[in-house]
């Protein structure tokens, strides 16, 4: 059974930071297009980032690019590191997976069609 449980979010204030972490069980962590979403109130649920750590392959949605960086830590966890934060951060971030043993691929990663598993969600706030 695939599993993915975040943790990290939280408060914090315009230009600050956060890392948010997401640990994967139940797949080979390695072969998996592991993707960051987030979903804001009255919005569409948006992908961020998204990596697969066996071929390295990583993308980033234009809106976070050069200010989000995704990597992956120990343990089959996967972070995505918030750096200068702006109030339209704000949003419920998931991690999640398609878990078909796929890489990151340009034309797809960003679609939630695609997606099998998702974690529980986590908050960040970033206030003005």
């Amino acid at each position: 059974q695939v599993q993915l449980v975040e943790s990290g979010g939280g408060s914090v204030q315009a230009g600050g930071s956060l890392r948010l972490s997401c640990t994967a069980s139940g797949l080979t962590y390695r072969d998996n297009c592991m993707v960051w979403f987030r979903e804001q109130p009255g919005k569409e649920r948006e992908a961020v980032a998204a990596m697969n750590r066996g071929t390295g392959t990583i993308r980033y949605a234009t809106s976070v690019k050069d200010r989000f960086t995704i990597s992956h830590g120990t343990k089959n966890t996967v972070w995505l590191q918030m750096n200068s934060l702006e109030p339209g951060d704000t949003a419920v971030y998931y991690c999640a997976t398609p878990g078909l043993g796929n890489d990151c691929y340009s034309g797809s990663w960003y679609q939630g069609r695609y997606i099998n598993y998702w974690g529980q969600g986590t908050q960040v706030s970033v206030s003005s």
